[in-house]
């Protein structure tokens, strides 16, 4: 399936400066495990050493937050837009 996938800036510097990523996926760890293969490196920096998507990193699915869906197993249709979110602190 078709999917069109944001990558925020921290992050473009390992898809060759690609903000937008066309890709193949029926669920969000496919689609991971496809970046992975496509832009070796980005999947340590939005996964855990067991492959979790780390706390601080947000996906969402056409804009709703996969956290409230299945999580990384959450289904993905072909036209869909993920959008990865990482979590900014401040103060």
């Amino acid at each position: 399936m078709a999917l069109k996938v944001l990558i925020p800036t921290p992050l473009q510097n390992l898809t060759n400066n690609q903000a937008t990523i066309e890709c193949q996926a029926g669920s969000i760890k496919e689609m991971l495990n496809n970046l992975e293969q496509n832009f070796p490196g980005i999947k340590e920096r939005i996964c855990d050493e067991n492959g979790n998507i780390r706390r601080f990193v947000n996906f969402y699915v056409n804009s709703e937050d996969i956290r409230f869906l299945q999580g990384a197993d959450t289904v993905l249709q072909d036209g869909d837009e993920v959008s990865i979110v990482p979590a900014i602190a401040g103060g």
